[in-house]
């Protein structure tokens, strides 16, 4: 007598084996590629067999593929509304180069805290970014009102970065402060908590110390370009 499997399951009318496993300690995604290289040098499947993922790897891969549809969307809408705000694309790119500043702060939030690109952590960025462009509007649009007003170049950059220093500085520690909670919870349900408040927290501490230092020079470099065009 030879001993079979307890249960036979089917899929789509083929015989389906699982093999179920939890990740600790590292990302499912590079988990995921290794194992499927080993599999490829070291194991020799018979005639009909194949290896399929699922589980929470399908789910990540399939949030993952909406994330990179819905972020360039999202960006390109921010975009169009700056351009209608400002009616300038230089300056509707100008608070879009607030951006890459706030997805540094990410990246290195991510990988000093020893954790991995993950469903959360993607969403994350999304609230990340428009906080900072949000900060970046607030600075830029003060500027152009003041040039609107009369002021010198020198002048309104000088004073606008002033009178939004304030709220600038408010709106990026209200958010961090927030999430300190989710950033330092360990508990049921961290593992969506963490990565989100740590890519927001990092990405706002530098987002919000180069917004206020590097974009008040950019925009004094774009208004030169635009006079020497001019004349």
């Amino acid at each position: 007598m030879i001993e079979g499997p307890v249960q036979i399951s089917r899929q789509d009318g083929i015989r389906r084996i699982g093999i179920e496993m939890n990740i600790s300690g590292r990302d499912i995604g590079g988990f995921v590629a290794e194992a499927k290289q080993e599999i490829k040098e070291k194991v020799m499947l018979p005639a009909g067999y194949y290896v399929t993922w699922g589980g929470q790897f399908e789910n990540q891969q399939r949030a993952m593929n909406k994330l990179m549809i819905i972020g360039p969307v999202a960006i390109g809408l921010i975009l169009l509304l700056l351009y209608v705000t400002f009616r300038s694309i230089r300056l509707a790119l100008l608070v879009i180069c607030n951006l890459p500043f706030a997805l540094i702060g990410g990246i290195f939030s991510i990988y000093i805290s020893g954790q991995y690109l993950s469903v959360p952590a993607s969403v994350g960025f999304v609230v990340l970014f428009g906080v900072a462009v949000l900060n970046g509007l607030v600075l830029v649009s003060r500027i152009s009102q003041l040039r609107e007003e009369g002021l010198a170049l020198p002048e309104a950059i000088r004073k606008g970065s002033l009178d939004r220093l304030r709220p600038v500085l408010m709106t990026a520690s209200i958010a961090i402060f927030s999430l300190i909670p989710m950033l330092l919870a360990g508990g049921t349900g961290s593992e969506i908590q963490k990565p989100l408040a740590t890519v927001v927290v990092g990405g706002l501490i530098t987002s919000t110390l180069l917004t206020l230092l590097i974009i008040p020079s950019v925009y004094s470099w774009f208004e030169k370009r635009s006079i020497e065009e001019e004349m």
